[in-house]
Parts: C-alpha cells; structure tokens; sequence
C-alpha cells in the first residue's frame, strides 16, 4: 500500500488570508481524498484564486495551515509541490517558444527525468491534438490551444494532484471537449482534481463534492445531489409550446404560483413551490389561446439553484444579480 493511501491529498485547516483591511480568507477548513474530484465554486471575488494560490505555494495564509499529501505547503514547498500539476486561468505559455519548446521547458521546471521528457512530450502533445503543431511559435495559437497547450505542461509530471483554475472558461467546443474528456480520464487514473469554475454545470457532471465559498467563507461543501436535497422548495416546470409568441414570457410569469420565469431556447423554465397547480395553469393557459403544449417535465432545483441560495444571489426575470 503507498503511504499516500492513508491520508487526504489536501488538507486545510483554518485557513485566513488578509490583505490589509480585507479578509479574503475567513477560517477556512476542508479535505480532499485522494482520487477526488473536488469543485470549488463562488462568485467573483468569493476567494478561489486566494484559496489556490496558497494551496499551490504561490501566496502565503495569514493564518492557518495547508498541506499536500502531509506535507505542509509552507513548510516543506518542495515536497508538497513535487505531487502537484499547476493549471492556472492565466496562460503560463511563453509565445515565442513553440510547443515542443514549452513542453520540454515545463519539464526541465518540474524536474521531469531527461529520458523521458520527449516521450512524456509527444504523448500529451498528441493527447490534447497539438502534435502536429508542435514546430510552430505558440503566438500563432488560438485561446483555445494556448488553454490545450497550459494543461498540457500541468500534466508533464504525472502529477498525483492537479489544480485547475477555471480549465474552460470562454473556450471553443472543440477545445471544452478535448479538456473535459482529459479530465476525465484523469478521474479514472485515480488523480486527484481540485475545480474551480464558473460553469456550474461542469461541476455538477465531474465533481464527487462541491464547496461553495462566498465572501470568503465557506457556504456549504457536499456532494451536488445532497446539496440539491437541501433546497427542495426551488422546484421548476419547463415546457414547450407549438408556437411562441412575443408576449409568452411575461403571461407565463404572471400564471398561478409561478415565482419566475425563464425562455431556455424554445422552452420555458416556471420556477415555483407547487409544481402541481403551475401544471394545471399552463394547461389552462395552452387552451385559453388555442396552443398545444409539445412538452412538459418536472424539475428539483439544480446546483446554480444552490448557488444562488447560498451566495445570497437572487434570479429575476432570468437575470442572476447580488442582493443589495
């Protein structure tokens, strides 16, 4: 058994981190399994980067502790940073190098053994479908492959815990699908995954548990579906007409026991507490001026629902907006 199976790979422990006046970081305490996918989600300026930075050995805590598979990050830096691969949202790729270059660069950084820097190289390259390009200047790139290429040189270690901060923010679907399918199959090989993202949806498909920090303190940390579970009464209807009509959206809003209202594509989202009667208004409503309902489902709250809840948020007429 490796001496890592028996302790968390991440652990922190009443972690503060201020600058001045501010308190990023308020009393911050959690863990991460070995071979979890672990989702980190707040709103802008909620302290995920902060959390990162320390936790990667980037940025000191005011207070408090953090550690990699034991080793403290503080104390023993280069321990603790030996089983980590490093996936910032800022591109560490240097433009005037080509893509070959930054991989065996990257390598030479994470002290990745001479042998096997271009065999490492050329997999990850080829891996994420930049092989082909691999001669050509990185400032030719698109985002997309610069973001392909970042990930790619996180990974030149075989690294035992990957940190990604916001891994598909803005990117081509091209791009989003080859990272997502890495990422995955990263979860398979047992790697420890630390998220932080905007894209709610991405969390709730990949992560074994979310924590939700807002104003830097955290919210809540579970699983997505226990999270869910915890705001039963944020219920929706979505459904789909025959023919939409400019006005459809403030008269569905306005039907009986609807908080609010959504137009997602061809379809409406009736946020409510009486899944039931809305289902008998919005028949009633398809009747009254002769349409025909296509489809109509049932819905328990989603983890941007949870979000929403937990931030302090609050979703108007589709609009999420900071309560004052």
């Amino acid at each position: 058994m490796h001496i890592w199976d028996n302790m968390h790979a991440i652990d922190v422990s009443h972690l503060t981190k201020k600058f001045g006046a501010l308190t990023a970081l308020n009393d911050v305490t959690f863990s991460v399994d070995r071979g979890e996918t672990f989702g980190f989600l707040g709103p802008n300026g909620a302290g995920k980067t902060t959390t990162i930075r320390i936790l990667t050995g980037i940025s000191n805590p005011t207070s408090g502790t953090a550690s990699i598979f034991g080793h403290d990050i503080q104390k023993d830096t280069i321990a603790a940073r030996q089983s980590m691969g490093i996936v910032s949202e800022t591109s560490n790729v240097y433009d005037d190098l080509t893509a070959w270059q930054n991989m065996i660069f990257s390598a030479e950084l994470y002290h990745v053994r001479r042998d096997i820097r271009e065999e490492k190289a050329k997999e990850l390259l080829t891996t994420f479908d930049l092989y082909e390009r691999r001669h050509d200047k990185a400032h030719g790139f698109s985002k997309g492959m610069k973001r392909r290429l970042t990930i790619a040189m996180g990974l030149v270690n075989n690294p035992q815990v990957l940190f990604l901060d916001e891994p598909t923010s803005g990117l081509d679907v091209q791009s989003n699908l080859i990272i997502r399918e890495v990422i995955t199959g990263l979860i398979h090989e047992g790697v420890t995954v630390f998220l932080t993202t905007h894209n709610i949806e991405e969390a709730n498909m990949i992560c074994d548990r979310v924590a939700i920090i807002n104003k830097g303190t955290i919210a809540a940390i579970d699983a997505p579906e226990r999270l869910k579970k915890t705001i039963q009464s944020v219920q929706s209807i979505v459904v789909s007409f025959d023919h939409i009509s400019l006005h459809q959206l403030d008269e569905v809003r306005n039907l009986s026991m609807v908080n609010d209202a959504v137009k997602e594509g061809d379809k409406f989202r009736l946020y409510t507490e009486d899944p039931a009667t809305v289902i008998e208004s919005v028949m009633e409503y398809a009747k009254a001026r002769n349409l025909r309902v296509i489809s109509i489902s049932t819905l328990g709250p989603s983890l941007e629902d949870v979000f929403i809840k937990l931030t302090g948020l609050q979703r108007t007429g589709g609009v999420i907006h900071a309560i004052d």
